[in-house]
């Protein structure tokens, strides 16, 4: 089933079943097209990965031995801190993180621990993959086009 991509009420992403859409609006909207397209992809490599985008992305924030509390988490990433704080719930307990008290006041410091870091590696290793099926279907040109209407997209102000 082909779905779209709508945003909630509490600025998260949740999907919408094309069907539901007008065509009138399907046929020509480059907006839905592409939500459409972000959100497939976005959930093929969660079914793949069994990763959420939000744990990739907390994942990705600590990169590197970067430790972070989860405020600076939530700031970076311009998500709910409430949503961070259940990711990161979630992250300890599974292994993937580990918690220490910061230097100074109450707060607590989040890194990645070696199971959390080969986890990410592995994430790393599965969306190269998928870039290289995506690779494999279009050609030079086309990847081209597409990778230079995308940031003008990316540009575009509403």
């Amino acid at each position: 089933m082909a779905t779209a991509a709508g945003i909630d009420g509490d600025g998260s992403m949740i999907a919408v079943d094309r069907k539901t859409i007008p065509d009138e609006i399907l046929k020509d909207s480059v907006l839905v097209h592409l939500a459409a397209a972000y959100f497939s992809v976005s959930k093929q490599l969660e079914r793949r990965t069994g990763c959420s985008q939000t744990r990739g992305f907390i994942l990705s924030t600590l990169r590197g031995g970067a430790e972070r509390n989860q405020n600076q988490i939530a700031t970076l990433l311009g998500f709910d801190r409430t949503v961070v704080h259940r990711s990161i719930g979630t992250m300890l307990k599974e292994g993937l993180v580990s918690k220490k008290k910061a230097g100074t006041g109450r707060t607590f410091v989040i890194r990645l621990t070696p199971k959390g870091e080969k986890y990410r590696e592995f994430l790393i290793k599965e969306r190269r993959a998928a870039e290289e099926g995506l690779r494999r279907i279009l050609s030079a040109e086309e990847r081209a086009a597409l990778i230079r209407l995308l940031g003008v997209v990316a540009e575009f102000e509403i």
